[in-house]
């Protein structure tokens, strides 16, 4: 009977565990629209200068993305790209891409869109996790 209890209680904590919510962060918009998804999360890192321009027929957007911290942070960012309608233009097709801030540190991240029927930007900051 010990082992079931014990079992049913493994089963729940691995089910809790597998249900956290790691992808919540904050996003800035093109607009410069600050949207926070996690407000601990906020207090270590910040997402400002948001700024783009065009480059031939492609919008070249770029964000600093900063430490609040002394202590060293992994993080993943991704621009998301959108079209004049409000529709995603190869989301799928863009990864998490990885970053290591040292404590305090600020660094500029970029991107260009991915085709010319790109109208606007939000970029994503989130916590990496390993599993």
């Amino acid at each position: 009977m010990k082992q079931i209890t014990y079992l049913i209680i493994l089963s729940i904590s691995l089910l809790l565990a597998a249900c956290a919510n790691h992808t919540s962060g904050i996003s800035a918009n093109s607009q410069g629209e600050i949207r926070v998804d996690n407000n601990s999360f906020s207090r270590e890192v910040s997402v400002s200068s948001i700024t783009s321009r065009q480059s031939a027929d492609l919008i070249q957007a770029a964000a600093q993305i900063s430490s609040l911290v002394a202590t060293d942070l992994r993080l993943q960012y991704k621009f998301t790209w959108f079209d004049a309608s409000g529709f995603t233009i190869e989301d799928e097709a863009t990864s998490w891409k990885s970053l290591k801030l040292h404590g305090k540190q600020q660094i500029q991240v970029n991107a260009v869109a991915p085709n010319a029927t790109a109208s606007r930007f939000e970029v994503y900051v989130r916590k990496a996790f390993s599993n």
